[in-house]
């Protein structure tokens, strides 16, 4: 396994820097969102196009607009977890509201030409949610949380006195722990050591009793325009301009307790508690083409940019020591080691490009769209997760911001990889009314075969068509496989909760044709 401690221990070089790895994929590993039909469809829109969500997937899909259309697609999230972590089983559950891709479209026919058009769109979209929560516990007679502060300020070169200053280097992490005496220097052999009191325990051949509850909330939000033109209806092509917004909380509380019975180990239990906010926006653009080259084919090719966003990350951690002999209870703010406040940090990330090819075949497609009576289609999707990229936002980095996002990136392009994603989906017609089923499948974005991440989702909808007005409505089941690290340790592999997490999705779309 990869080893990330040096990211951690370039800390040192400005308080405030606090991105990891898992920050890389946050923003590029989830399933497609969309309009109730889209997601009925298992998010298939590289080469059907006509849907509001082909802005964000393959603008090209725009250029079947003849005529405008308003849709509104509200949703309802249902997340269940199942963790395992050291051999334990935990579980939680969290729900949430959300929306799928809603907004204008206005198409225009060339009154000289029926077979000549351009549509724009102007369309918002949750593209991503991360109301979550997630909980394990498990005893582990392995490793401490503890020692990541242990070997931090030991890699640091900082005396006791310089990391508990008021401008600490290492204020959410070491300094706190120095302080309630989580860790401590010990002289071994002559030699001073930094070690942490759980590890006492854990020479003494017993185990620590953990425990992690991680709960996230916010989301991706995007507005795009779009803009596409048909060439007797052969050719398609469009651009997209998108606007994310980001916002992202996260409430991190680890707790870890002894165990044994024995009161002269000089620990009981610790409780840390990790505040992280991140707000930010960005931009990115999607070029799409479609090609018909006969009335029931067609075929897409998309790329999608890279996003470049600006974010500011702000933290505060609080630390709960109890220690025996003698009993007593340390706790401390990490504002103390920041002058009173937060800690605060504006840097700029890129996601990875994403690139897709397409097909759809309709069934007795004419040009009079009333008489199709099915269609089937399917998008592969390249994601080149390792090519997400850290940099600092000032004009004139220092160089102890340049080595944190050298080390941070060498990081990501050790342990991050390109992957497929692959989705299917079908529609059939019955007069007014449609029935459709779909299948995605996101592929695991590690290097390390062991972590098992994975996506595939299971929809299905119905939708109704009459006189201009048409109301979808829409049912996914996501299935999805991750890992989640409590801590990192540099001298041996990270122990790490395996996750099992379904989420059912229910979004409807209430739309109006003019």
């Amino acid at each position: 396994m990869t080893k990330y401690i040096p990211v951690l221990f370039l800390l040192i070089t400005n308080s405030v820097l606090a991105q990891a790895p898992e920050d890389a994929i946050r923003y590029s590993f989830f399933p497609q969102n969309g309009t109730a039909r889209n997601l009925a469809i298992g998010g298939v829109m590289g080469s059907l196009g006509g849907d509001i969500n082909a802005t964000y997937t393959n603008p090209a899909g725009l250029g079947f607009y003849k005529t405008g259309e308003f849709v509104l697609t509200p949703g309802f999230f249902l997340n269940s977890n199942k963790a395992t972590f050291r051999d334990n089983l935990s579980q939680d559950k969290k729900n949430s509201f959300g929306f799928g891709a809603s907004g204008l479209i206005l198409g225009y026919s060339n009154a000289n030409d029926p077979k000549r058009s351009s549509a724009i769109s102007l369309a918002f979209t949750q593209t991503a949610s991360f109301n979550n929560r997630v909980r394990y516990s498990g005893l582990n007679n392995y490793s401490s949380f503890s020692e990541q502060f242990a070997e931090e300020f030991a890699k640091s070169g900082l005396s006791i006195g310089e990391v508990l200053s008021t401008n600490s280097a290492l204020p959410y992490t070491s300094a706190p722990a120095l302080y309630t005496y989580l860790i401590d220097t010990v002289t071994v052999n002559g030699v001073v050591q930094v070690k942490g009191a759980p590890e006492y325990i854990l020479d003494a051949g017993q185990a620590l009793r953990q425990e992690m509850i991680h709960t996230t909330k916010g989301g991706i939000y995007e507005f795009a325009l779009g803009y596409a033109q048909n060439k007797n209806d052969k050719w398609y092509w469009g651009i997209s301009l998108g606007v994310p917004l980001v916002s992202y909380t996260s409430n991190m509380v680890f707790k870890e307790s002894d165990t044994s019975s024995n009161t002269s180990n000089h620990f009981n239990r610790f409780e840390y508690t990790d505040n992280f906010k991140t707000k930010g926006t960005g931009f990115n653009a999607k070029l799409g083409i479609i090609y018909r080259p006969l009335d029931y084919i067609r075929l897409g090719l998309a790329i999608h940019t890279p996003t470049y966003m600006i974010l500011t990350d702000t933290r505060t951690t609080y630390l709960t020591t109890e220690v025996e002999n003698p009993v007593n209870s340390y706790s401390i703010n990490s504002e103390t080691f920041t002058n009173n406040g937060p800690g605060e940090a504006k840097y700029v990330q890129t996601t990875p490009f994403k690139a897709m090819i397409s097909a759809s075949y309709v069934f007795r497609e004419t040009e009079n769209v009333k008489k199709q009576r099915a269609f089937i289609s399917a998008d592969i999707e390249y994601v080149q997760h390792r090519g997400s990229r850290f940099h600092s936002n000032n004009e004139e980095p220092t160089e102890g911001e340049k080595r944190y996002y050298k080390e941070l990136n060498n990081v990501v392009k050790a342990d991050y990889k390109g992957n497929f994603n692959f989705r299917l989906g079908g529609e059939l017609k019955f007069n007014v009314i449609m029935a459709r089923l779909g299948f995605a499948y996101y592929s695991n974005p590690y290097k390390d075969a062991a972590y098992k991440a994975s996506r595939m989702l299971l929809s299905g909808g119905l939708g109704y068509r009459n006189k201009g007005m048409f109301i979808d409505l829409t049912y996914v089941h996501a299935i999805s496989k991750d890992v989640h690290f409590p801590y990192r340790l540099e001298d041996r592999a990270n122990t790490y909760a395996m996750l099992k997490q379904q989420r059912g999705n229910i979004a409807a779309t209430l739309g109006f044709k003019f």
